[in-house]
């Protein structure tokens, strides 16, 4: 789905990106220019690089619980 219709950027980008090291909205409009343009997609740009910033930490809170012996939640 495009979340920045101006320049075309899909929360698939955003999320590709965020895989990528990208953690910032500052970074994400400096390669893409989302938000750039008109700005009226900041604030869904910025969810959804919160949620792709999250998934991306997920396996590192997993795998540390891991080693100290702890179960998921």
């Amino acid at each position: 789905m495009y979340v920045c219709v101006c320049n075309a950027v899909t929360d698939g980008q955003i999320r590709s990106l965020a895989r990528r090291g990208v953690d910032s909205i500052e970074e994400l409009r400096a390669l893409t220019n989302c938000s750039g343009t008109c700005g009226q997609c900041l604030e869904h740009a910025e969810e959804v690089l919160a949620q792709a910033l999250a998934e991306r930490r997920m396996p590192l809170i997993q795998l540390n619980q891991g080693m100290l012996g702890e179960q998921p939640a």
